[in-house]
């Protein structure tokens, strides 16, 4: 299976994990999720991420989702996150995910981390844990985390482990630190690849400050892929309208609490998966918020046919 690297690019989609009504995993919507993704131009997944309610999955589970979805992507590289409050959970999950194929992992640091010190140590410690070969993805999202990582924070850790191959940024705001990276880069330091979350709702300015591309889960993974490549060929215009389309669903799917229950609900009106349902606790979309989320489907649908 390939691994990434500091020059991995594109779209690696953050997968939703399916469940059943009943709370239990829902095996055949993982294939056809996985096929969904990839229908849609994905260049890879990232799974168990915190869209992927990762944290309301036993360790034996995280393992069966993981080799499930490996074996249906083929020779596609996929990322497992294996964030976790100790690191004896990390180095064990990590281990067997690496062992059957996995592109790599994503560590978040945890919430109670305050100091640079603190934050260089974690990731010392995370890196010992599960070994100098692994490659890492570091996510950067202090509006989940709490964790702020500042530039120089980040390149220290960067420059102290080649393993760390890639950043998913996440800060809000945060498009200087993208130019801060390449900035350093431009002048000696070692290149780690960028890929871009928080719904993809910064994604046309991300990639004109340097970044590689998306790791979201917008439940239309077409416009990533659609604005990652528009960007790369030099056509701005063209990326901003994409996006443009797009922009009111994405708006909405950002409310806390309530995004993945918006996610989850298109994406099981897609086809991508038989259930919009979460594992407890979760919350559910009522009929106000349905009519509003096909509201903004519709008329997404109708800007789209205008740019046609």
């Amino acid at each position: 299976m390939p691994l990434i690297t500091s020059d991995s690019q594109g779209v690696f989609v953050i997968a939703v994990t399916p469940f059943n009504e009943d709370g239990s995993l829902d095996a055949t919507s993982i294939d056809r999720m996985v096929d969904f993704y990839y229908e849609k131009g994905a260049d890879g997944l990232t799974i168990l991420g915190m869209m992927g309610e990762a944290p309301k999955l036993t360790q034996a589970e995280s393992i069966e989702v993981a080799r499930q979805t490996l074996k249906r992507s083929g020779n596609r590289p996929v990322v497992v996150g294996v964030s976790a409050p100790g690191l004896a959970a990390i180095g064990e999950l990590t281990k067997a995910v690496m062992d059957i194929g996995a592109a790599g992992v994503m560590v978040a640091p945890p919430s109670l981390l305050r100091t640079d010190d603190q934050i260089i140590g974690y990731y010392r410690n995370v890196v010992e844990t599960i070994g100098s070969d692994v490659p890492v993805v570091l996510q950067d999202f202090p509006l989940s985390t709490s964790v702020q990582i500042s530039s120089k924070t980040l390149g220290a850790i960067i420059e102290a482990h080649p393993g760390i191959v890639m950043v998913k940024h996440e800060d809000w705001p945060g498009l200087q630190k993208i130019t801060d990276l390449r900035e350093a880069e431009a002048k000696g330091r070692r290149r780690v690849s960028i890929l871009c979350g928080n719904a993809g709702i910064f994604l046309p300015e991300e990639m004109q400050r340097g970044a590689d591309g998306a790791m979201t889960g917008f439940p239309y993974p077409e416009m990533m892929v659609d604005v990652c490549r528009l960007s790369r060929d030099g056509r701005h215009e063209a990326a901003q309208d994409v996006f443009d389309a797009y922009l009111p669903l994405m708006r909405y799917e950002q409310q806390p609490s309530l995004g993945l229950a918006v996610r989850k609900y298109v994406l099981a009106k897609r086809g991508a998966i038989a259930s919009a349902a979460q594992r407890r606790p979760g919350m559910a979309l009522s009929a106000q918020a349905v009519a509003e989320v096909e509201k903004l489907i519709e008329r997404q649908e109708r800007k789209l046919e205008a740019l046609a």
